[in-house]
Order: structure tokens, then sequence, then C-alpha cells
């Protein structure tokens, strides 16, 4: 018996949807695949969520359900997956993108997600995983590469967006700690660009990430030219190192409060 005509109609229309998709479905995939008017699709998939098969993780979007995660929370392997369908216009940033582009060793729990949809509740738990969401501008997405995760295309913020949006909110990238750590395996990199960590920081438009680099940059190798123009680029009134800290310290010449013991640090 051909094992083709064992398998029911629904399910064998299903699996065309799904191999044409991949990790995620949306209307226009079952409309294309079967060759329907998108009012069908739509039923059909909506069908197929109340059957068990799909479960829907955005607007008119859906993940397959597999036979061992039919009573799980966890949709996918891979969450990053996720991210267009529930948060586009959107990238992965902060020290998600750092874990990625090989700036630290450390390994988070969430995915640090700039989206450009309004943000209701910064730390969101959506199908089995957890999300740190901070809203942009749709026209301050730049800097991004597009990565392959499984059939799906992601938008990450480069290495060096990476670095200035942790400059620009030490919290993205899990404290100004950790964002040292980062700058300094950074400057050690063979794609280390000074150029456009300046051309970045000149776009993101908040005068605190010059400060926070020149005086992070002070330290690092081959830094000096990167320094000045930090040093050029100084807006007026102080900002502060981490605004998650105690910083009652100011370095006047970066015009920058720091914890004491960054004070000591600096003054070393």
């Amino acid at each position: 018996m051909n094992l083709e005509t064992t398998i029911p109609e629904g399910r064998r229309r299903l699996s065309a949807v799904i191999r044409a998709a991949g990790d995620i479905i949306h209307i226009a995939d079952a409309e294309h695949a079967l060759c329907v008017s998108r009012s069908d699709a739509a039923k059909l998939l909506s069908r197929w969520r109340g059957q068990g098969w799909l479960r829907r993780v955005g607007p008119g979007a859906y993940a397959p359900v597999g036979l061992d995660s039919l009573t799980s929370e966890l949709v996918l392997d891979d969450p990053w997956v996720l991210v267009p369908a529930l948060f586009k216009p959107a990238y992965i940033g902060g020290r998600t993108a750092a874990e990625h582009w090989d700036l630290t060793e450390q390994i988070f729990r969430d995915i640090v997600v700039m989206t450009a949809r309004a943000v209701r509740a910064k730390s969101q738990q959506r199908h089995g995983a957890h999300f740190t969401l901070k809203h942009v501008r749709q026209g301050m997405i730049f800097g991004t590469r597009t990565v392959w995760r499984g059939r799906s295309q992601i938008s990450v913020s480069d290495v060096h967006r990476t670095i200035i949006d942790m400059l620009d909110d030490p919290d993205l990238g899990a404290g100004i700690q950790h964002v040292a750590d980062c700058l300094a395996v950074y400057f050690e990199r063979k794609d280390r660009d000074d150029d456009k960590l300046i051309a970045y920081a000149d776009r993101v438009g908040n005068g605190a990430v010059f400060k926070r680099l020149g005086f992070l940059a002070e330290r690092g190798p081959d830094t000096a030219t990167l320094v000045e123009a930090c040093r050029a680029r100084l807006t007026q009134g102080n900002a502060k190192l981490d605004p998650r800290l105690s910083c009652r310290r100011l370095i006047s010449r970066w015009r920058l409060l720091v914890p004491e013991s960054w004070a000591k640090v600096a003054s070393a």
C-alpha cells in the first residue's frame, strides 16, 4: 500500500504547509502552498490550531507542535525564530547578541529584543521563552546582520552595534562591568572598527555613549584616536557610568559619574 494514501488528507495538507513555511507558518504560506484563498488558509490554520497541531505565536503566525511537545509550553527548540512573528520590526541585541558574536562566555536565559512595536511589559514570557524588550524607533533599526536559524532569517545587531547599544543602555549588557568586559574583547578582535563605533554612536545620538566609551577606551590597546574622537563629541552635563549603580564620583574629563571602585581604577 502506498504510504501517501494512508495519510489523511488534512495531515497531508498540513505537512505540505510545514514543508513550504519552515519554523513559523503565516497565512500566506498556507495560501501559496495549498493554492487556496487567504480566507480559507486562515480557517485551515485556525482549525489545525484547535486540533492541537499548531500553536499561535503571533498575529497570523503559528508554530508546528511536535507529538512529543503537545502538552509542553516550549513550542520550539530555538525560540529565536519567534522574534519576527512576535516583535517585527525588531532585532536581537544587547547581551544576547554579545553571546552570539563571542564577546562573552556568559550564557543568559533571556533573549534581548529591540523592537519598534509598543512595549507594554519589558519582560515577557512567551511560548516557553523569556524575552527582554526595549522599544526603539523604526529609524533606529540599523547596523544589523541577518542570520539563519533553521529555515528562519533573524536580524541581529552586528558586533559594532551590539557594543553601542550596550553603552547606550548598560542594562541591556547585564551591567557596565560586563559591558566593559565585552568591549575589552572587542578591542582584540580582527573585525574591530573604531570608525564604525563612532559612526553608530553619532547616529544613536546619546551623548552618554561617548562619555562611557571614551572612559572605558582609555584602558584599551591602541585607542588614542578613538578616545580623542569621543572627547571631541562630549556634550554638556554629567552622565552616569551605569544608571543602576550608585555613582557619586565625577570623572571631570569625561563628565561621567562613576562608583567609587571605578574612580580608583580611573585614577590608577
